[in-house]
């Protein structure tokens, strides 16, 4: 079995502790990108959770959105939903509210509990693919245990 490195083995460890039998694949290649993890995953674009941390306008909260690898985020609409206007986060932000670097964001495992909105077109897929810790790290699951363990709320995002 291939070592993890430290940021993929604390959410395989995360998914252990919380009864998920889910196993978490660190590639040589890069995973970065929803079309990279796809390929590695040898899936279609559409079952890559991209994990999309906002911030908002005015609370300065971070809200996650888990959104399929086919679509772009409808920001107006994530705005309706969070009660105020919300914008990309920066980098910075993501790594302090998070815990990782943009491209290895996990939809768990957060320094901050966050507001979750999930992407309604992954009910089309049994199994999904998401971010484990680095850009190199992903795991499959269901999308019923993708949201129970976000407690995100199923909604249109794109």
């Amino acid at each position: 079995m291939i070592q993890l490195s430290p940021s993929a083995q604390k959410i395989q460890a995360l998914l252990n502790s919380l009864g998920y039998n889910y196993t978490v694949i660190e590639h040589a290649e890069s995973t970065r990108t929803a079309q990279e993890a796809a390929d590695r995953a040898g899936c279609e674009l559409g079952q890559i959770v991209k994990s999309l941390i906002f911030r908002g306008k005015t609370s300065g909260k971070p809200i996650l959105v888990l959104t399929s690898g086919v679509n772009r985020v409808d920001e107006k609409r994530i705005s309706g939903y969070a009660g105020e206007s919300i914008s990309r986060a920066d980098a910075d932000f993501v790594r302090t509210v998070t815990g990782y670097a943009i491209g290895g964001v996990p939809p768990i495992g957060h320094n901050e509990k966050m507001e979750t909105y999930l992407d309604e077109d992954f009910l089309q897929y049994k199994m999904v693919w998401a971010a484990a810790g680095t850009p190199n790290a992903i795991f499959e699951l269901t999308i019923d245990d993708l949201q129970k363990m976000t407690e995100g709320k199923i909604t249109q995002v794109k």
